[in-house]
């Protein structure tokens, strides 16, 4: 079968194939580096997804080549359980106690159903979403994971090449392995996102905040739900914590604040520097009153997360906060805790379209992204599975998972007759 009738076959009508700016050249198939056959292809003239599809039945029919690594989440996981030390493996895929917070994230996405409308000129699609007045590609960002350094050598560097690629934000975590100042510089059209864990000492977080609008981030995240470290059984089985190597402190080691605090250089004094942080780190007493001190430190957005009760909704919009993402840390934080897409719609309906309401914890392909914006959800954070990517092949295994998700929910989302990613109501759902 020549190139061209199997293109057609599958519908693209010989056009040639122009992936959106954003994805064009950025996925390898079979070698785990950017394939020359997107510049080759014929277009299917169905969208990302499709294209995405056919790029990879290309790759097989011409030249026998498969991906390297599952395209499922879930044997992902298990190859990137393969590919890392036990107990990073552990830390990154572990969560709360009995771990059952995680899987009431998973549950919850299967009380509800997709109700597909028919013919509705769903042939040119728009999966764009607008934040804080930037235009992103697409409802997706990478949602914050620190000490990636026990992931991947080449850690957030890696992934922000991979979703700068895409067009796609990244949220640096304050415990990233690469200073904030290395991953703010690394974007196309959309800045990054920095994410703060409030320290004990508000100078530091302050100055923190401070270095984030300086390196070009385009929102600050507050993470509300680890001011203590919870009970995690497969980190305490293994005895490891990896900030007590040094690992994930690179924004710590290098703020002046910090090193006045420590009153010598951290590299010259590495377990005082440690021991510093492990005292300093987090902060239980933060109250709502203490981010009026941020909103006075910063010009950028404001966003918290970890929101899941309305009333904590109704205070951050009284607390002039910018947005809310509603999450429970990915079940990390509070074993048995509510699931957060049961709680999105409760949230959704108090703020009532005043401020953009992003959700986290759970998502894993493009039908959970649907659901959660059929829910109210401007935008969704995918969190594990890039990580999981990140383990088997760097910066083009993130770039992969990425891709994917974006495909797969492009082709959900015209499959269910939705033409714009904004137009996803709750009348597409059953259940």
């Amino acid at each position: 079968m020549k190139r061209r009738d199997f293109v057609k076959l599958l519908g693209a009508g010989g056009t040639a194939l122009t992936l959106p700016a954003s994805l064009a050249g950025a996925s390898g198939i079979g070698t785990g580096k950017p394939t020359p056959m997107h510049t080759t292809l014929q277009s299917t003239g169905g969208g990302v997804g499709m294209d995405r599809q056919v790029q990879i039945y290309m790759a097989g029919r011409l030249a026998g080549q498969k991906p390297d690594y599952p395209v499922s989440v879930d044997d992902l996981e298990k190859k990137a359980a393969e590919m890392m030390k036990p107990e990073a493996y552990g830390y990154v895929a572990g969560g709360a106690g009995a771990e059952r917070t995680m899987q009431y994230n998973r549950n919850a996405f299967t009380r509800y159903r997709i109700l597909p409308r028919m013919l509705r000129d769903v042939a040119s699609r728009d999966l764009s979403v607008n934040l804080f007045g930037q235009k992103l590609p697409y409802p997706v960002l990478l949602a914050p994971i620190g000490v990636q350094s026990i992931i991947h050598p080449e850690a957030e560097e890696a992934t922000a090449k991979a979703a700068a690629s895409l067009g796609v934000p990244m949220v640096c975590s304050t415990v990233s392995s690469k200073p904030m100042e290395l991953i703010g510089g690394i974007k196309k059209d959309v800045p990054n996102w920095f994410q703060l864990y409030w320290p004990k000492n508000t100078e530091l977080a302050v100055s923190l905040v401070e270095r984030a609008e300086k390196a070009g981030f385009g929102a600050i995240v507050v993470t509300l739900d680890t001011y203590l470290l919870a009970w995690r059984e497969r980190d305490i089985q293994q005895a490891y914590l990896p900030f007590l190597y040094g690992d994930g402190l690179a924004n710590y080691f290098t703020d002046p604040v910090f090193q006045s605090i420590l009153g010598s250089d951290p590299a010259e004094n590495p377990m005082d520097a440690i021991q510093l942080f492990a005292g300093i780190g987090t902060n239980a007493s933060v109250t709502w009153d203490d981010l009026k001190i941020l909103r006075e430190s910063t010009n950028l957005p404001i966003v918290l997360k970890g929101i899941l009760h309305p009333e904590d909704a109704r205070l951050a919009m009284q607390y002039n906060m910018d947005g809310i993402i509603v999450s429970n840390h990915g079940g990390r934080q509070v074993d048995g805790s509510v699931a957060s897409l049961d709680m999105l719609p409760e949230v959704v309906k108090v703020v009532d379209g005043a401020i953009p309401v992003l959700f986290d914890s759970g998502i894993r392909r493009g039908a959970d992204a649907f659901i959660a914006l059929a829910l109210g959800a401007d935008a969704v954070l995918i969190g594990r599975p890039y990580a999981y990517g990140l383990a088997t092949n760097g910066e083009q295994g993130v770039r992969d998972v990425l891709h994917n998700f974006i495909a797969d929910f492009d082709l959900t989302m015209g499959l269910a007759g939705v033409k714009k990613s904004t137009e996803i109501r709750r009348d597409y759902l059953s259940g």
